[in-house]
């Protein structure tokens, strides 16, 4: 087998196609929490704290004037930037609860699906019993 082979029968099986539909659809959905934190949840943080954007919190480490923007601060020189950190903890932590709820409620209706398919099928017959009816059948012959 060629290599080309090789790579066309690898990449149309169902596992990479459903891996790149998956790596699609968690990049759009990583863009909606980016914007659930940073344009909802830290501006009240941010009121809540000072007023300020939470993204500029900062502490100088080159004798910068801490009312500068976060970006003109790092023009400057070095900053420690602990707000835009927090807010990129606290988008993880969004997007890894809301990623653990969807893994959950999958499992769940897995679950509920496998009850369901084990309620209607009946438990195979023993082979003992299948030898005993044999038997019986070929008697009344």
């Amino acid at each position: 087998m060629s290599m080309v082979q090789e790579f066309k029968s690898f990449i149309t099986r169902g596992n990479v196609v459903d891996l790149a539909v998956g790596v699609i659809v968690g990049a759009a959905f990583s863009k909606i929490v980016d914007s659930l934190v940073q344009d909802i949840i830290m501006p009240v943080v941010g009121k809540v704290v000072g007023g300020l954007d939470f993204a500029n919190y900062y502490l100088p480490l080159n004798h910068q004037d801490t009312a500068l923007t976060l970006v003109e601060a790092k023009k400057l020189g070095a900053v420690f930037a602990y707000g835009n950190f927090l807010t990129i903890v606290l988008n993880f932590l969004i997007l890894a609860f809301i990623i653990f709820q969807m893994v959950r409620l999958v499992n769940i209706a897995r679950k509920a699906a496998d009850a369901e398919a084990a309620a209607v099928a009946p438990p195979p017959t023993p082979e003992d019993v299948m030898l005993l009816r044999e038997i019986r059948d070929s008697l009344k012959k």
